[in-house]
């Protein structure tokens, strides 16, 4: 059995060999997915284009475009002289913030009396961007107000004084993006590469016209599954190891806690999602309908992973099926291990239901190809 099995598995190594796109796909694929999620999150927001309409014409507006430039949130893009170019700069999507200075700010400022504003118009179509712009704004107007009350209603610093609570972060001190994005992307690409490999061991052999030969050979349709099964394994899990030096070298994202144990249960997600990914291959008639099927399986779980939106905002019941997938335990054991140092007595309800899922779905998986295959 054991001498079968492995000249199975040679001979599906042979098949990576001519075809070579696949392997290096999984291993250059997913690494050149988390540089460039890790790179465009992990670079702070800035230059964001501002156009600035100031009628007032005076110093203290001038103070104002300064303290907005010197945010380094914005770069101001364009001048305004009529109202029609601010509608203009939002719609061509030239303009994230446009600020309006009215006529007589200034002495508006100077005035107890009165309450000066100025109108900010902000993209909201892109509302990251404008996220970032309203809290700079938001900044720069609370610095303006407070230098007001010193300088010119004549409060002292400790009047102003208000209540601060003493923040402490942990696990991700700089408030970084890339460490919330960077481990799911890791997680989510484990996935998407075991899928695919996966599904592509059966479809292949049926696009080639080479299952039929396979099976009328002396092998056992367990002993076919397992040697389809190791080169998907090994070269998942090396895919996983290399993404994961990746994540810690090039981005500094942290591994707090036990890496055995990370790689460890990383081995048994593989194995669950190798179940899937074979149900996939022997339903699949074609490589390329294999290859749908996965994008279909794979955007499925990962909107339930709490990776694009936040499970706990989801309905009831949407929140009791997202323990039905995977993805959405494993995405918490990358990002406790990874960023909070957590072990098994903290990780154990989600290690558990992978467990508990993957038993089942192994053993779903393993009848229906079996059956497929007999």
């Amino acid at each position: 059995m054991f001498q079968r099995i492995k000249a199975l598995t040679k001979k599906e190594f042979l098949h990576l060999k001519n075809d070579w796109w696949l392997p290096v796909f999984m291993l250059v694929g997913g690494v050149l997915e988390l540089i460039l999620v890790g790179w465009s999150t992990s670079r702070p927001i800035s230059n964001l284009p501002l156009v600035v309409m100031d009628n007032d014409r005076s110093a203290t507006s001038r103070q104002i475009v300064t303290a907005l430039e010197n945010t380094g949130t914005f770069e101001v893009a364009a001048i305004a002289k009529k109202e029609s170019e601010i509608e203009t700069s939002l719609v061509s999507g030239n303009a994230t913030a446009v600020i309006v200075i009215p006529d007589g700010f200034e002495a508006a400022i100077m005035d107890v009396k009165r309450s000066p504003i100025f109108p900010v118009y902000l993209n909201g179509a892109e509302s990251i961007p404008a996220k970032e712009a309203l809290s700079a704004i938001e900044g720069v107007v609370t610095e303006i107000d407070r230098r007001i009350m010193i300088e010119q209603y004549g409060f002292k610093e400790q009047d102003l004084a208000v209540f601060n609570p003493s923040i402490v972060v942990r696990f991700n001190e700089t408030l970084s993006e890339a460490h919330y994005t960077i481990p799911a992307e890791l997680g989510l690409m484990l996935e998407f590469t075991v899928l695919l490999f996966a599904a592509l061991a059966f479809s292949r052999e049926k696009e080639l016209g080479t299952l039929e030969q396979l099976l009328v050979m002396p092998f056992s349709s367990l002993e076919i599954i397992i040697g389809k099964a190791i080169p998907v394994i090994i070269v998942g899990f090396l895919d996983f190891v290399l993404m994961l030096a990746m994540t810690n070298m090039v981005f500094g994202v942290p591994v707090r806690g036990s890496l055995v144990l990370l790689l460890a249960l990383a081995l048994i997600y593989l194995l669950v999602e190798l179940g899937k990914g074979m149900v996939i291959s022997v339903f699949s008639k074609s490589q390329h309908q294999a290859f749908l099927l996965v994008m279909l399986v794979g955007m499925s779980d990962f909107m339930f992973t709490g990776y694009a939106a936040p499970v706990e905002l989801m309905p009831k019941a949407l929140r009791l099926f997202a323990n039905l997938i995977p993805a959405h335990h494993w995405l918490f054991i990358v990002r406790g291990i990874m960023l909070k140092g957590s072990d098994f007595s903290i990780l154990w309800p989600s290690v558990a239901a992978i467990l508990g899922l993957g038993v089942v779905i192994l053993f779903f998986s393993l009848r229906y190809v079996r059956k497929s295959l007999n």
